[in-house]
């Protein structure tokens, strides 16, 4: 690999690295939202990590081309070995890329489970409050008064 072309693949591992750095502190934003019962805001996270996630793509795929110049197939052990080989300062980007490429989906996987227990939760809730109505039962589809006392008499009446 060329001078110019090791030069570039460290600047494209750089950019990697500042963004998967960003992408988990969306992760624990938005898991600290999840925590806090603050659901407002997750729109707007749910989009920043949308876009994020296309720049990681990106980026992924810039390396990606940029390994095969010098790699013929980059497997996570190719990519290693030649890192050893050629570049400590690369090696070094690309170890920490992977460890926080782990440490986002942790933090994914932990998130997805705080929305399995909220879903659950909500529906539960919802399941009571539905139930609650239909014992009740204090006005028909038509919007007059239903509820009865076993007399026959609907409430209000004489």
């Amino acid at each position: 690999m060329t001078q110019p072309a090791r030069t570039e693949l460290l600047a494209a591992l750089t950019e990697e690295r500042l963004s998967v750095r960003g992408f988990v502190d969306l992760l624990q934003q938005e898991q600290k939202l999840l925590m806090e019962n603050s659901t407002d805001p997750l729109t707007l996270l749910a989009e920043q990590k949308s876009a994020r996630a296309f720049q990681l793509n990106k980026l992924a795929e810039a390396r990606h081309r940029l390994l095969l110049t010098c790699i013929p197939e980059p497997t996570a052990a190719a990519i290693l070995a030649w890192f050893k080989g050629n570049s400590a300062e690369g090696l070094a980007i690309w170890q920490e890329i992977r460890v926080l490429a782990d440490q986002a989906s942790q933090i994914n996987r932990i998130n997805g489970e705080l929305i399995q227990m909220k879903l659950r939760h909500n529906q539960q809730l919802l399941g009571a409050l539905s139930r609650a109505v239909n014992q009740a039962n204090l006005y028909g589809s038509n919007g007059q008064a239903s509820f009865s006392t076993g007399s026959g008499r609907s409430l209000g009446s004489v």
